[in-house]
C-alpha cells in the first residue's frame, strides 16, 4: 500500500519551511505517537504511503506535512489530526458548535475539526484548494465518505474519474486508489469522514517491520 509523494530535492535547504512552519507542535508529536503505536520509521511510513526519509524529516522538524499526510498517519496511530497538532482534546461532547470550530492550516489546506475525539470516525469541513494535492494518489484500509459543500469535486477512484457538484457525496473503501482536486479557481469545501485505525490492531493489519523504534 503506498501513494506518490511529491519531494523537493535533496539539496534543497528546509530552513525556509521551517521558518514559515505554523505547526510547530506536530513533529514531536509524530514520533511519540508512532512509538506509542510501537511502530518502527519504516513501518509506520509505509503504511502511511511515505518514504522512512520523509516521515524522518516530518518528525524532526525539517519538512511541513500536508493535510492528507496528517489524516494517513492519524490513522495509522489510530488517532486524530487535532492530536497530532498537539491539540489539547476537548470534552466528548455531542454537539460541536460552529463557534468552537478553530481553522487549521496544513499544506495549503484548511480544516474544521466536526467531531468529538477519541471516537472510532473523524469528521472535518475541509477547504481544498485548486492545484493543489490533486497529484497524490491515496491507499489505506478503511472507509471515507465526503459530501460537497461549495465549489466543484474531482474525485478519481480506481481508472474512473467522477465530477461532483454541490450537494453530491461519495462514500468508498479506502483501499481503491483515491485522489482529490478542486475543479474551480475558489476551491471546493467538503464535509469529510474517515475511519480510524486503532492501534494495536493496526500494527498487526499492515504487518509493521521488526525491529528497534528509532
Amino acid at each position: 500500500m503506498s501513494s506518490s509523494e511529491t519531494e523537493r530535492p535533496s539539496g534543497a535547504a528546509p530552513s525556509a519551511d521551517r521558518a514559515a512552519d505554523p505547526l510547530p507542535a506536530v513533529a514531536p508529536q509524530l514520533r511519540s505517537l508512532r512509538r506509542q503505536a510501537s511502530l518502527t520509521l519504516e513501518a509506520a511510513a509505509r503504511a502511511a504511503g511515505l518514504s522512512p526519509a520523509h516521515l524522518s524529516r516530518l518528525e524532526t522538524g525539517q519538512r511541513q506535512p500536508s493535510l492528507p499526510m496528517l489524516l494517513a498517519l492519524a490513522r495509522v496511530y489510530g488517532t486524530t489530526v487535532a492530536e497530532l497538532l498537539g491539540e489539547t482534546a476537548a470534552a466528548r461532547d455531542a454537539v460541536i458548535r460552529a463557534a468552537d470550530m478553530e481553522p487549521t492550516a496544513a499544506g495549503g489546506w484548511t480544516y474544521w475539526q466536526a467531531g468529538a475525539p477519541a471516537r472510532g470516525m473523524q469528521a472535518l469541513r475541509v477547504h481544498v484548494p485548486y492545484g493543489s494535492q490533486g497529484d497524490i494518489v491515496r491507499v489505506h484500509p478503511g472507509e471515507e465518505w465526503l459530501h460537497v459543500l461549495r465549489g466543484r469535486l474531482r474525485l478519481r477512484l480506481g481508472d474512473t474519474t467522477h465530477q461532483l457538484a454541490p450537494g453530491d457525496s461519495a462514500h468508498f473503501d479506502s483501499l481503491t486508489p483515491h485522489r482529490i482536486a478542486a475543479q474551480d479557481p475558489d476551491g471546493v469545501e467538503l464535509l469529510f469522514v474517515h475511519t480510524l485505525l486503532q492501534s494495536p490492531t493496526a500494527a498487526l493489519c499492515l504487518g509493521p517491520t521488526p525491529g528497534d523504534m528509532p
